[in-house]
């Protein structure tokens, strides 16, 4: 029974830690999002693809896996807060805005996949680990890169909670999000918030492209296939809750990984769809609040 647990569900928990925090990194991007603008931004994957193919042409033009960890959301920020200014607001103040942004990423996404295949090519674009070797964790060797993955995407995930709910900009954009007209009469700059907001949110899929990218191989569907999993932790978790994105997330990475040890592969995304399904129907806000409850 013990080394049961030590050689064969351990590394299945480790390997899930790892990718659940890439994946929470993404999904807090996409929470953030919706609970300040109620807008479902479905080119948040090809923003991830965008981070990883960045750093990917970074590196082939020297620049090291570290400095791309900041130099990538840096060069996403002004984009993201263009695409806010230029699209998203000139349909904001419709009644019918949430159908209309829903189509309106959804095109952008297509648009950024075809420009990914023409500037980079259909091939997968595999980078190397810019850590190596492994090292022993409770009596099983592990991939430092996968282990320095859970520590640094943990203490980001702690650092976006800080800002969200522990300082004053946070404070202004909870306040924008809760009650628009409000803030604005209060002399916050409600529109150039929610541009800055937007941005963030690109920020942190880019920032979890880049590093995912050396575990996964890079290739423009890559946003795609991620951003199925992203939204079910943030559907799980409630629309708009930062807290029920990082509890979701874990759970969900984590019933991928040990699903995995008794049946197929193929099934593990129809379970998670499946989970997601079952917290609609009991559940329709998720397991937390939004980001306005807080």
């Amino acid at each position: 029974m013990l080394e049961s647990l030590q050689y064969i569900y351990t590394p299945q928990i480790v390997n899930g830690l790892s990718i659940g925090v890439a994946v929470i990194l993404m999904a807090l991007g996409l929470t953030i999002i919706f609970g300040l603008l109620d807008v479902i931004n479905m080119s948040h994957g090809e923003f991830y693809a965008a981070g990883a193919f960045i750093s990917v042409s970074l590196m082939a033009m020297g620049i090291s896996f570290w400095l791309c960890l900041f130099i990538v959301p840096i060069l996403l920020i002004p984009i993201g807060f263009a695409m806010e200014r230029l699209l998203i607001q000139k349909v904001f103040h419709y009644k019918d805005r949430h159908i209309l942004t829903l189509l309106l990423t959804f095109g952008l996404a297509m648009v950024l996949e075809d420009g990914y295949k023409i500037i980079w090519g259909a091939n997968p674009i595999k980078p190397s680990a810019p850590i190596s070797g492994a090292s022993e964790l409770l009596g099983v060797m592990f991939p430092n890169y996968r282990l320095f993955l859970m520590g640094f995407g943990a203490v980001l995930i702690f650092a976006v909670w800080m800002l969200i709910y522990k300082t004053q900009l946070g404070a202004i954009v909870r306040a924008a999000a809760y009650d628009k007209d409000m803030s604005s009469s209060l002399g916050i700059p409600v529109m150039r918030v929610y541009a800055l907001t937007f941005a963030f949110g690109v920020a942190l899929a880019g920032l979890a492209g880049v590093l995912l990218a050396p575990i996964y191989s890079v290739f423009p569907t890559m946003g795609r296939d991620f951003i199925l999993l992203a939204f079910s932790v943030v559907i799980v978790g409630g629309l708009g809750s930062i807290k029920g994105a990082v509890i979701a997330g874990l759970l969900l990475t984590q019933l991928q990984s040990l699903s995995s040890l008794y049946i197929s592969p193929v099934w593990s995304d129809p379970l998670v769809f499946t989970v997601m399904v079952l917290v609609l129907m009991f559940k329709p806000s998720g397991l937390y609040g939004g980001m306005k409850n807080a």
